[in-house]
């Protein structure tokens, strides 16, 4: 069964959820919500071309895709980053010490 349209409104939606928590100062977890809305766009994608889609690396999918569609320049980069917001954003035992939203900031929040 195709979803597509589900999975792309679940990435809206936490397009939202990372811009609400930006504005509140809570920027571990925009930087998550943007790593998850970029997920979920991608698996859209997967279902739109009537594939499944398993992961959560969002460079890992995207490569996957790559393999069938034209990928825009830069996108993988951006990738790159908002997987690194998969883990560390929400376990203190992913970082060195402190609490995850010691780490992250209103400038990465707004790139990510």
């Amino acid at each position: 069964m195709e979803r597509s349209k589900d999975w792309i409104y679940e990435a809206g939606r936490d397009l939202e959820h990372a811009k609400n928590d930006s504005v509140s100062g809570f920027y571990n977890w925009a930087c998550f919500s943007a790593q998850q809305s970029a997920e979920k766009a991608l698996k859209a994608v997967f279902q739109r071309l009537g594939a499944e889609a398993w992961g959560h690396s969002v460079v890992g999918l995207l490569q996957e895709l790559a393999a069938k569609v034209e990928v825009p320049p830069g996108l993988l980069e951006a990738c790159q980053e908002l997987d690194k917001a998969y883990i560390p954003t929400r376990y203190p035992n992913s970082l060195p010490s402190g609490a995850p939203s010691q780490y992250y900031n209103e400038v990465e929040a707004e790139r990510l």
